[in-house]
């Protein structure tokens, strides 16, 4: 008799979603920024939004076996559309380059932690579920910058990728030794925001490679 496998139902989203649309909310208004700088239409604001506000934790849940998080329900378009007219209208977000640099700090720690923990929840081992903290933080800021011909951050000298590293890190290393993972959340969150606020504020880099 033949069998028919059913799709499992998905994971319930954790207490620490909230993370989630906080990281979307920055990227995506990162995203439609530079295309303001890039002078283009409103079509390429909301673009340039999705694929910086989601396109990291895309990559995240297919390489997890998760469904894809942003394809089952309205809230993160709405919220991507809500970046979008933002960026799109508000004068005082397209002139104040410095204030963003430390809203993209707050989503960077926040999508961190929140990868590191969705990749935990579904599974996957430690060292792995870092990485997709690490990759849920920063790949649509690469895809963004890909697709506008700009330096992509992996390439800043500042801390960027690193502070991605060590919020996820942290987080995990907290959960593993059985720390509540809210608390794990916050102290690992507000220590990533940290270091890359002290790279913001005190231009903090790794030595450079030099033969």
């Amino acid at each position: 008799m033949q069998t028919i496998d059913l799709p499992l139902p998905p994971i319930p989203p954790g207490p620490l979603v909230a993370l989630d649309y906080v990281g979307i909310a920055v990227f995506a208004v990162s995203g439609a920024l530079l295309a303001a700088k890039k002078q283009q239409t409103l079509v390429t604001f909301f673009f340039f939004a999705l694929v910086t506000g989601v396109g990291g934790g895309t990559l995240r849940d297919l390489l997890i076996g998760a469904p894809v998080f942003w394809v089952r329900h309205n809230e993160t378009l709405l919220v991507i559309i809500a970046a979008t007219m933002a960026a799109w209208f508000i004068k005082a977000l397209r002139t104040s380059e410095r204030p963003l640099l430390w809203f993209d700090a707050l989503g960077l720690a926040a999508y961190s932690v929140y990868g590191a923990s969705k990749a935990l929840r579904y599974g996957v081992a430690p060292l792995p579920a870092v990485v997709m903290g690490i990759m849920t933080a920063c790949v649509g800021g690469i895809i963004r910058d890909v697709l506008a011909g700009e330096p992509s951050i992996l390439m800043r000298p500042e801390l960027y990728v690193t502070a991605a590293a060590f919020a996820s890190g942290l987080f995990v290393v907290l959960v593993t030794a059985g720390v509540p993972s809210l608390l794990a959340a916050v102290v690992a969150g507000l220590l990533g925001f940290s270091l890359r606020g002290a790279a913001i504020s005190r231009g903090l880099s790794l030595p450079a490679y030099k033969d």
